[in-house]
């Protein structure tokens, strides 16, 4: 599979801004705070149109109570990454949610995720995690030092749109390919977050 880089769009913001409105009627009760976090966060840096946005909550042990309100809203909840990142909750929202019934709204261990199908529909990711842990700060740190240092955006979108033009298994392998650049900016993000904000992070 191709995978689709677009040139920043500023719409971007406005839809992270609507989204952000439903997922504070649908976790109301657990007070969440909410970022506009990946690379559609970040001013000029082109991206796949899929808009990443991170949820922190009070708690880690109320994570589970995000899962049926979730569903019920028509998110897709990606519970087979669960054990690579047991202290998140995954979900995917698509372009429009009537075409949550042509996908189950649970993908388990086991279970065959159509990615081609969901990637031409999906709108959103949505990180769920305790508010204020080092994962919570690794995104903002790194969204952050992207925005402040337009060198360091350009090398990345640069590579982005190399790996766009090969062939990938599914968008985890292309993940996987900009690995290297992502570890090795985000621990100077890391670096020159902590230097600038009361945050600790391990």
């Amino acid at each position: 599979m191709k995978i689709n880089i677009e040139t920043y769009n500023k719409e971007w913001t406005g839809q992270f801004e609507k989204i952000k409105t439903d997922l504070c009627s649908i976790l109301v009760k657990l007070n969440p705070k909410i970022e506009h976090i990946g690379s559609t966060s970040v001013p000029n840096l082109a991206a796949k149109p899929i808009i990443d946005i991170q949820v922190g909550i009070e708690n880690s042990y109320d994570l589970d109570k995000t899962i049926e309100p979730m569903i019920n809203n028509h998110y897709i909840y990606y519970e087979i990454y669960n054990s690579v990142m047991p202290n998140r909750r995954l979900f995917v929202g698509l372009k429009d949610k009537k075409y949550i019934r042509n996908f189950q709204n649970i993908y388990s261990k086991g279970d065959l995720i159509p990615h081609e199908k969901i990637n031409q529909l999906r709108l959103t990711h949505i990180h769920i995690w305790e508010h204020g842990t080092d994962d919570w700060h690794r995104h903002i740190a790194f969204r952050d030092y992207l925005r402040e240092h337009p060198e360091i955006t350009s090398q990345y979108e640069s590579l982005k749109k190399q790996l766009s033009t090969k062939d990938w298994k599914d968008v985890n392998e292309y993940n996987d390919a900009k690995n290297s650049f992502i570890k090795t900016e985000e621990a100077k993000a890391i670096l020159w977050y902590r230097k600038n904000n009361d945050a600790i992070i391990s």
